[in-house]
């Protein structure tokens, strides 16, 4: 370390001589003195020559725009400093084409765009809330899954103990379900929805259950013979609600219950010389005369000071008043002229007749028509067209229409106030003439200033024509005005004409009714599932319309529906309602609708009074065994219409059958239903029994046990026995096959076999015959009980044990010490015991290979064993079998 020191100094040493020398040596000069600089000047100035070095490396680029900056008066490096803080912003600017040169182009550019630029925004609104609308219904639906599961387990954990469980091994017994059916912890009222108050409820389940009270009184009145006007109580339980706050729409759902009151006749006497369809004419016609006074009132209370209307007022001076306001332009009206001399007054005698009529003052039409000079000859006709509901005498229709004629040649003279025109209405419809009809709406298509106007005056004009009205010519070739031809004028439109494209979606259907096509308009509105709840009132309607049995006279032109048809779809409508309430569990609401859907077919009314139809009655008939089988089906179905116990006497049954025999056959025929629909689960593999039998809690007991259930209540037992047998039967096959779940279903099926027969000996009525079947049926199920102990013994091990009581068994002939007997002995078994034998012997010969033969009991056993098979090998046996007996002999 000290040797490299000393060379560094020697060195620093040398060039510091050596500098010196050349020092000394250079001659001084005056250009350049001399400069003394220590070793820090040094480096600072190689420093700044390095980096002036550097620069000279940058690019010409670089240099070339320093220079074309810097003749422009820029500096560079200033303008570099300003870009590090530079930051972009968005400026507003007209982004139009040149070619806009003047101010009109320029606006329709900014409207183009304005427009597209709103256009878009919605589409970006609409996306988004049509997302948000997706995410709160799917949030509802989880909502509403969850709490129905829920509900179903909380109706898991209320039934009965002994019903679900097994109280030792937890194990489940699928014949234990007698009990669990008859339990009157399954609740078969309301369900929890309708325990809520009325108004904690949406405005759907308002509107379903006020309208499901009024079925259940219309059922109650029906079956009890009591008089009720169906139409008026569901307008009343709609009005209830106070759901009317549909404001800008000219039509709602209180207006269409009063035209089905109206219609049906329910708010006044039917005539009684009129056909069903004129009356149903009839009653739309006065609905809008009901409507229209209401109008009259409303224009009056707008207008007090030119309606001059005093305090006691009757009908006549309402329409008097009415025609100040109308015709305030006109100058003095004929009945407020007090001197005819000093100014000829305003004949109204024509304007007071119409609007009496079209107010529905058919008396007071009567008395100006008779007081006036001018009507006095049309008075007669007016009277009978009112006394026969329309159906004038063809004498009459034709003096009408020969005046109609009259006025349409003489045609508008100058001078001739418009309102004039009222007398050739009340002409023509006075003559009920197509042909008049036609020509005045294509003649004066600004006639009418509404449409209830323009169906008031068509309905006015219609006459009855069973055949059509091309098939009644009145005298000289006068052809009559039907409802077929409005029918067919008014179904020439598109319904989205009616209804503004959806504005206003009433009033399509409100036009259906007003000309008596009934059906159509149920159909429709079943379609509309909007948050209205239409389709509720859809079905309501039909029970009105079916109870009153007129869907037949209102098929709608162009649907010339038969009889049966038209009641069908009205019935399938109310029974689709029905299954609603199925779903979620109330099954006394739904027995209501199953009644009012099988009375549909039956003809309405007429149907609980068995005094309709005969083929509508079987209808009837077929139909409701048919919804109260389904209802027997379902959880709780028994309780409800049977009660706690009886064959229905104390149930809900006994509303719709009162006759005891009846509800035996029906109950019999259903039970053998359940139990084609049961057995069925238990012929299946073991997945699918196990997914229905684990689902016994959600979905009810398996049909079987319903059969059962049943059978015992009419006092069936054998039946009941034979079932039960026939279930065990199939269990111990499962068991023998190593089912898993085999050995608790035949302990569940035994337990209620004996309960059968304990409940048999203390029926008070038992036929001899059923006795014979009864005791035939306990023997089957004591044999299947000695085959089941038999496969009990073999699994646990105990093979001696389970070979004794092989050869104890006395309907086989199988004891090595008996003599042997004829085929006949097995021939005569029952088919349920005979379906387990192949699996017993089976068993039997699989035990004797742990059985050691100290006596040749096995042997003798063998030989009995295979003399049986011999006595059947014409039926067919498992191949195994066969075999596995010829290897131990």
């Amino acid at each position: 370390m000290n040797m490299a020191t000393e060379s560094d100094m020697s060195s620093w040493t040398d060039l510091l001589h050596s500098s010196t020398k050349i020092l000394e040596q250079a001659a001084p000069s005056a250009r350049f003195p001399p400069l003394q600089r220590n070793l820090d000047q040094l480096e600072a100035l190689s420093k700044k020559l390095k980096s002036k070095t550097l620069r000279a490396e940058a690019p010409s680029q670089s240099i070339a725009a320093t220079r074309l900056l810097a003749r422009e008066g820029l500096n560079a490096e200033q303008l570099a400093r300003d870009l590090k803080s530079f930051e972009l912003k968005t400026t507003f600017e007209d982004v139009f084409p040149a070619e806009a040169t003047s101010v009109e182009e320029y606006l329709q550019q900014v409207h183009e765009m304005a427009m597209v630029s709103a256009i878009q925004e919605a589409q970006k609104d609409n996306l988004k809330s049509f997302n948000d609308c997706m995410i709160k219904v799917m949030r509802e639906d989880w909502q509403k899954e969850k709490c129905d599961f829920l509900q179903s387990l909380s109706r898991i954990s209320t039934l009965p103990r002994t019903n679900i469980s097994d109280s030792s091994a937890g194990a489940t017994h699928p014949g234990q379900i007698v009990s669990l059916i008859s339990s009157p912890q399954i609740s078969s009222g309301p369900s929890s929805m309708g325990l809520a108050p009325l108004a904690n409820k949406p405005v759907l389940e308002k509107k379903a259950s006020v309208y499901a009270e009024v079925v259940k009184n219309l059922n109650i009145a029906r079956e009890r013979g009591l008089p009720f006007k169906p139409a008026t109580a569901f307008k009343g339980a709609y009005e209830s609600l106070g759901l009317e706050t549909s404001a800008g729409k000219s039509v709602n759902m209180q207006k269409i219950w009063h035209l089905l009151q109206t219609l049906m006749g329910e708010d006044i006497a039917v005539q009684r010389n009129v056909s069903r369809k004129m009356s149903l004419v009839i009653g739309a016609r006065r609905h809008l005369e009901w409507g229209h006074e209401k109008y009259i009132m409303d224009t009056i209370q707008s207008h007090l000071v030119q309606a001059a209307l005093g305090g006691v007022v009757s009908n006549l001076q309402r329409i008097r008043a009415f025609l100040r306001i109308r015709l305030r332009d006109y100058g003095v009206l004929d009945f407020d002229a007090g001197d005819a001399r000093r100014q000829p007054p305003v004949d109204t005698t024509w304007q007071q007749i119409y609007f009496c009529l079209r107010t529905g003052f058919y008396e007071e039409a009567i008395e100006v028509a008779r007081s006036s000079r001018v009507s006095n000859q049309f008075a007669s006709q007016l009277t009978e067209w009112i006394t026969t509901g329309g159906m004038v005498s063809a004498e009459t229709a034709a003096v009408a229409s020969e005046e109609c004629d009259k006025m349409l040649r003489m045609g508008d003279r100058v001078g001739r106030a418009a309102y004039d025109k009222k007398k050739l209405l009340l002409y023509a419809i006075v003559s009920g003439s197509r042909r008049h009809i036609d020509r005045l709406l294509r003649d004066l298509p600004t006639l009418f200033n509404t449409i209830e106007d323009f169906l008031w005056f068509k309905l006015s004009a219609v006459r009855d024509c069973p055949g059509g009205s091309s098939s009644v010519v009145l005298n000289e070739g006068l052809v009559p005005y039907s409802l077929d031809d409005l029918q067919n004028y008014l179904n020439k439109f598109e319904p989205s004409y009616y209804t503004k494209n959806g504005k206003d979606l009433l009033v399509y259907p409100y036009v259906l009714l007003l000309s008596i096509q009934l059906l159509p308009t149920v159909l429709y509105l079943s379609k509309e599932m909007g948050v209205e709840g239409y389709n509720v009132d859809a079905a309501h309607i039909s029970i009105v319309l079916a109870d009153h049995g007129v869907l037949s006279e209102g098929a709608g032109a162009g649907q010339k529906l038969g009889v049966m048809d038209a009641f069908a779809e009205a019935s399938s409508i109310i029974r689709q309602y029905g299954l609603v309430y199925l779903r979620s569990g109330d099954l006394s609401t739904v027995l209501e609708y199953y009644a009012q859907a099988a009375a549909a077919v039956g003809g309405g009314q007429l149907s609980w009074t068995e005094k309709g139809n005969i083929d509508q009655q079987w209808q009837r008939n077929l139909m409701l065994k048919q919804l109260l089988t389904e209802l027997l089906l379902r959880d709780g179905g028994i309780y409800l219409l049977l009660g706690p116990r009886g064959a229905g006497e104390e149930g809900e049954l006994s509303r719709f059958m009162t006759d005891v025999k009846a509800r035996q056959q029906f109950l019999l025929e259903a039970s053998c239903q359940c139990q084609d629909a049961g057995l069925g689960l238990y012929k299946d593999n073991g997945n699918l029994y196990k997914l229905h039998h684990a689902q016994v809690g959600l979905f009810g007991v398996l049909p079987t046990g319903r059969s059962i259930e049943i059978q015992k209540r009419i006092g069936a037992f054998s039946l009941a026995l034979d079932t039960i047998n026939k279930c065990l039967s199939e269990a111990i096959c499962a068991l023998a096959r190593g089912r898993l779940d085999g050995e608790s279903r035949t302990a569940g099926l035994i337990q209620s076999g004996n309960e059968i027969l304990e409940t048999y000996k203390y029926y008070p009525e038992v036929s001899i015959q059923e006795r014979e079947h009864v005791m035939e049926q306990q023997t089957v199920l004591r044999q299947l009980e000695a085959i089941l102990s038999i496969h009990k013994l073999a699994r646990v091990g105990h093979y001696l044990d389970a070979l004794k009581e092989v050869t104890k068994l006395p309907f086989l002939p199988l004891d090595p010490r008996a003599p042997d007997t004829t085929p006949d002995v097995f021939q005569n078994l029952s088919s349920h015991v005979q379906a387990c034998v192949p699996d017993l012997l089976k068993v039997a010969v699989s035990s004797m290979d742990y059985v050691t033969d100290t006596d040749g009991s096995l042997r003798a056993l063998r030989t009995k064993i295979a003399n049986f098979l011999a006595n059947n090998l014409n039926r067919n046996w498992p191949r195994d079998l066969y075999e596995k007996v010829a290897r131990t002999l």
